[in-house]
């Protein structure tokens, strides 16, 4: 993190918003934090400031309240840790979760998981942008890094995700839940891809690793009204988003909202941004969409879109100027 970027943390953070956020904002709500590929030296730092200033609950917790339609199960200042894609690097967090019990919910990539397969958005090559090709549709995305050396299916020398007696040593202390098969932009799938991604996610997790699936995060935050109808022909029980704000036994289950803390190095980078305070700085500055949710590519095949054609100097340009992908992603 550069230097301007710890001195707006921290002047943030000392400015009292986030307190005032969570004491006020956030007492009666239900926040959900998203957490990637963290170091256990971070985990432990940021888990435990945010486990001193709220309540930590699990996911089912939370969705059993739901249930019921009891708010009175819920603590104040309410708070679930997510963790996205299922990075190796996560086992490494078992002795701190467990020792500190500390409720985790990680979404897993069920093709990438437990082979050597890697996650399309680390593949690294000169010409490709991450940002470009999530404006792509998925088709369009593969046929590019097909042409640079690479596929989905894949293996490579080291694996870059959970192994399979990884996630059985850690199923005790953790819930494991979907994030897709090969992790698409899944607005940018056409229909059966989608099908087959959310569909194929639940039934590999449940019938090959014998967990219980009934939630998935969309991955990149981006989802579409086709894509909920699928999860729930699927047999998902909600979809977290990473739409900003809080939420509530009343929220939508398919909606429900979440605050990208994403791998911090400072715990000022992580009180202001599991307040809320970061996400809706940058929504007032115009840097952000407060909602992800798009439409659907159509099955009807169709070139790039110009927008991704028209921007492409703009993308490189920040590229260079090592602008966070999020930021990218967003002003793409």
């Amino acid at each position: 993190m550069s230097t301007v970027r710890n001195l707006i943390f921290k002047a943030l953070r000392y400015s009292g918003l986030p307190f005032l956020f969570r004491e006020i904002g956030q007492r009666r709500k239900v926040s959900i934090v998203m957490f990637h590929d963290l170091e256990p030296a971070v985990a432990e730092r940021s888990f435990g400031y945010l486990a001193k200033r709220y309540n930590l609950i699990s996911l089912d917790t939370y969705l059993d309240a739901c249930r019921r339609g009891d708010a009175s199960q819920l603590p104040p200042k309410a708070l679930i840790i997510t963790l996205d894609d299922g990075h190796i690097r996560n086992y490494e967090l078992l002795p701190l979760i467990r020792k500190q019990l500390i409720p985790v919910t990680i979404f897993l990539c069920s093709g990438i998981i437990d082979t050597n397969r890697h996650y399309w958005f680390k593949f690294r090559h000169p010409n490709l942008l991450k940002p470009a090709l999530k404006q792509m549709t998925n088709r369009q995305k593969l046929e590019l890094l097909a042409k640079a050396g690479f596929t989905p299916e894949t293996e490579f020398p080291e694996p870059q995700a959970l192994r399979r007696e990884q996630i059985r040593e850690m199923q005790p202390y953790v819930n494991f839940q979907g994030h897709t098969h090969f992790h698409p932009c899944l607005p940018k799938c056409y229909d059966e891809e989608a099908r087959v991604e959310i569909v194929q996610s639940k039934q590999v997790l449940e019938q090959e690793f014998k967990l219980r699936i009934n939630a998935l995060a969309y991955p990149n935050g981006d989802y579409s009204e086709r894509d909920i109808e699928l999860l729930k022909e699927a047999g998902y029980a909600c979809g977290i988003t990473v739409d900003y704000g809080f939420n509530t036994i009343h929220s939508d289950l398919y909606r429900l909202k979440r605050l990208s803390i994403d791998d911090p190095d400072s715990l000022d980078a992580v009180s202001v941004k599991a307040s809320g305070v970061w996400t809706l700085l940058l929504s007032w500055l115009g840097k952000r969409e407060q909602y992800r949710q798009v439409e659907a590519v159509s099955d009807a095949p169709r070139k790039a879109p110009a927008k991704v054609l028209r921007q492409l100097p703009t993308l490189i340009l920040f590229h260079a100027l090592d602008i966070p992908e999020t930021v990218l992603a967003i002003l793409a």
